[in-house]
Formats: C-alpha cells, structure tokens, sequence
C-alpha cells in the first residue's frame, strides 16, 4: 500500500504462524483524526463474549487505500465467480460485520 517507486521490488516474510491466518466474521472498526483501529473477532453461537484475535493501526490514507484494494479485488471475484450474496442486505436481518452507527456504542 505504501508509494514505492516504479519498478521497486519488496520482499515480504511471512511468518509459519501468520501463514495460518485467522477466522473474523466482525470487525470493529473505530478511528482518531491520525488513524482508523480494526479489531478482528469472531462471534459464535451461544458464546457471550469475543475475542479479538488481531487488530490492525493504520492512517486514514492507509485505510483508504486498503478500501480501494478490497473493492477492486471484490469486483475482480464477482467478475470471475459471480456476485456475492450477503445474507444481512435484507433489512431487520443483520449477519456478519456492521458498521457502527455514529451515536451507537460498541460493548
């Protein structure tokens, strides 16, 4: 995501235990006026309470950024695969990560 100039090359590691990756079906999604924290947690049936298991620091200009890669890669996906259903568009059936309405509190 950060500017590199053209043609620069950038070797990335990636560790035996982020290889693994994590499951997150909620992400919670706060900022400050110098960077946006996305915490990533997954909520189960009939467990009370979640963990976050990973959260992410970036700024505003990174997060804008990553919005734009996802939304790219989102329409590459559907351009190959078809589009995706998301169960919670119908309203009254929220499903999967929601944004937090400005005045809404987080628990």
């Amino acid at each position: 995501m950060a500017d590199q100039p053209a043609g620069q090359q950038i070797n990335i590691e990636l560790g035996e235990k982020e290889a693994e990756g994590i499951y997150s079906n909620l992400a919670i999604i706060t900022h400050s006026p110098a960077e946006f924290v996305i915490d990533f947690t997954r909520v189960l049936p009939g467990v009370p309470k979640a963990k976050v298991h990973a959260r992410l620091i970036m700024t505003a200009q990174h997060a804008k950024l990553l919005m734009r890669a996802l939304e790219d890669n989102i329409s590459k996906y559907e351009g190959k695969f078809g589009e995706i259903k998301v169960q919670g568009d119908l309203p009254g059936t929220p499903f999967g990560i929601q944004p937090v309405m400005k005045d809404e509190k987080v628990h």
